[in-house]
């Protein structure tokens, strides 16, 4: 197994708030580099898909007319290729072509006038109630659950250093 050692970086810890004050300052410098960098690397990405994209456009306009031309063709000729529509695909010379039908989905326009209709059918059973726990209830109430098993209040502390920017105008 090769190993490869690399040299830490050390930084030293601030002695003095001028030290503290100077790395904050410093933090803020790398962190506007790092989005600087960040942005111009956005940019060239995003000329480099452009011009690609460019390029590939009459290719991909080209197949949706020859899949258009393609399926109108099989439409016509469905019968045959599928022996009578006992088979759902046909094999020809230069490659394949299938006749595949969706799973059933539904599909809900208006929900909530959809469940008023459903509930004055009796059709109860195709509303669905969703039970779980109310977090901001028991965070507003966390003495009432503390016997509860299977909760927990949790809470930490994160230090952030936030370097001070200026917007220009």
């Amino acid at each position: 197994m090769r190993r490869i050692r690399q040299r830490a970086v050390e930084f030293g810890v601030p002695q003095s708030r001028e030290q503290v004050v100077s790395a904050i300052a410093e933090i803020g410098r790398r962190e506007r580099e790092r989005t600087r960098i960040e942005t111009e690397m956005n940019e060239e990405m995003a000329a480099i898909k452009e011009r690609y994209e460019e390029m590939a456009r009459p290719h991909i306009e080209a197949v949706k007319a020859l899949t258009a031309g393609v399926q109108i063709w099989c439409e016509a000729n469905r019968s045959e290729l599928t022996q009578g529509g006992k088979v759902k695909r046909a094999s020809l010379e230069t490659g394949e072509v299938r006749w595949r039908t969706t799973p059933p989905r539904v599909i809900v326009r208006g929900a909530d006038q959809v469940i008023e209709q459903l509930r004055s059918f009796g059709l109860g059973r195709f509303i669905r109630i969703k039970e779980e726990v109310n977090k901001e209830a028991v965070l507003a109430e966390p003495d009432s659950v503390i016997v509860v098993k299977g909760i927990t209040i949790a809470q930490s502390e994160d230090f952030v250093v936030e370097p001070f920017e200026t917007a220009i105008a």
